[in-house]
């Protein structure tokens, strides 16, 4: 409201808001659906956005955390990502034993430069160091030399969170006393492989203990009837004979079948969750000096993301990922058949009312994004 000018009434629509009241399980509830997608074999990517101080790091770290750096949190003040980490191993839990591991990788995005922030010196002190994004022959973003740390369970994804949040870059404003001055990424890489496949290796472990402790047991396949009677006595040949030889099942027959033997590949799907530094003004957060650069680099970052959704909400041919590093990084969380859920942080007060504005205009260009309508990922089967 200004003086001398009338009063504008703004509409926005969006699938959810929450209010103040609303606690982080509440939030949460509208991201679990989307971590089942990850088993199925699309990339998830879950980011904050809003002016710094709105609350994004308090929706994706939680409260505790961010007080402590380490240790453990109240149930009821966890974000969304040591929720999601939780969930994620809850559902992996579902499926069969050693179908899944899962790595997790940090990024930040400093002044438009990549830095891996699990990244080790020689003595084996946690550093933030540079790394490059490559676009791959398939079109997908990938940072080479990147550190993974493999995990099996939420705790430890959420030690390793918590080891390094002190190297992310934070720089005190009149906004906010602890402004985190980087995109901070934490991707978690699930590798996947067909429960068809755990299986038929432990069978075929078992079977071949089996033969070793009695080759004279005799299992005949109703398709092998050419087999060898005097090969029965040896278990070398029971294996080194696959056109005459008794079977050890009907179901391992290694006798010629009508039907090829198959095997799937493994495929492998990425979680990021992305807390994104806040736009600002420099009047108001009074930054100077090197954090000018800072606010420069946050704000054609965020411009560079508003690109990227406006392109792809227009269908154009060509979409600018490589305009910035944080698009280029998140190119395959964003674009294809990748599902995105964009969680924006407004501040309530009528001071930043322009801010609040900016971010829910993103957030609307973000609800006109028509991807093609999911096809369940279709993992190639080799025939043998």
């Amino acid at each position: 409201m200004k003086t001398g000018m009338p009063v504008q009434n703004k509409i926005f629509e969006f699938e959810r808001v929450h209010g103040p009241e609303d606690s982080q399980d509440v939030v949460f509830e509208e991201v679990r659906p989307l971590l089942t997608s990850l088993l199925d074999g699309y990339n998830v990517c879950i980011m904050a956005y809003g002016q710094t101080g709105s609350g994004k790091t308090h929706t994706m770290m939680g409260s505790q955390l961010l007080e402590e750096h380490s240790g453990t949190q109240q149930e009821t003040q966890q974000g969304i990502i040591p929720k999601a980490a939780a969930e994620l191993f809850r559902l992996i839990s579902e499926k069969p034993a050693e179908s899944h591991t899962v790595g997790v990788s940090v990024m930040e995005v400093y002044n438009n430069e990549v830095f891996d922030l699990l990244a080790r010196d020689e003595q084996g002190n946690a550093v933030s160091q540079h790394r490059d994004v490559i676009t791959t022959s398939s079109g997908t973003s990938h940072v080479p030399s990147l550190t993974y740390e493999p995990v099996c369970n939420a705790s430890e994804v959420m030690q390793i969170i918590s080891s390094v949040l002190k190297l992310r870059a934070h720089c005190p404003t009149l906004i906010h006393t602890d402004s985190s001055r980087s995109h901070l990424v934490v991707t978690l890489t699930i590798s996947s492989k067909s429960p068809n496949a755990v299986a038929l290796a432990r069978r075929l472990q078992s079977a071949k203990k089996d033969m070793q402790h009695s080759a004279q047991k005799e299992w005949w396949s109703p398709r092998c009837r050419r087999a060898n009677p005097a090969a029965r006595n040896s278990s070398d040949e029971l294996f080194g004979s696959t056109a005459s030889s008794p079977c050890l099942s009907p179901s391992l027959s290694p006798c010629p079948s009508p039907r090829p033997s198959i095997s799937q590949d493994p495929f492998m799907t990425k979680l990021q969750l992305v807390d994104l530094a806040g736009s600002e003004c420099v009047g108001m957060s009074g930054v100077s000096g090197a954090g000018l650069w800072e606010v420069s680099c946050i704000n054609r970052s965020l411009s560079a993301l508003s690109d990227v959704l406006g392109a792809l909400a227009e269908q154009r041919p060509h979409v600018p990922y490589r305009n910035s590093k944080l698009t280029h990084l998140l190119q395959d969380a964003i674009g294809g058949d990748a599902k995105l859920l964009l969680m924006l942080c407004v501040s309530p007060t009528q001071r930043f009312i322009t801010e609040s504005l900016q971010s829910l205009g993103l957030g609307t260009r973000a609800r006109q994004v028509q991807k093609e309508p999911p096809r369940r990922k279709n993992n190639t089967l080799k025939v043998k």
